[in-house]
């Protein structure tokens, strides 16, 4: 029951991670430059939006990191 509980809610994560990754702004010199995400304005500093984003995407990150570590341990000493 757990165990279908914790892979249910590391598929949901796995797939929000994704979608707020790709929507993070490309910030150059990697990747993005390849597929168009070479022009780049310089602006000091980021906006509201991005650093809620990024705070969300942190957030998210380390729910789905605490899902795989117990999902981990339950299977592990499941007996």
């Amino acid at each position: 029951m757990l165990s279908t509980l914790l892979t249910i809610l590391l598929v949901i994560t796995s797939l929000l991670l994704i979608l707020l990754v790709l929507l993070h702004k490309g910030r150059g010199g990697g990747l993005s430059d390849m597929f168009g995400g070479g022009v780049s304005s310089s602006l000091g500093g980021s906006s509201v939006a991005e650093r809620n984003l990024d705070r969300f995407t942190v957030g998210i990150g380390v729910i789905w990191f605490a899902c795989v570590i117990a999902l981990g341990l339950l299977l592990a000493y499941q007996s």
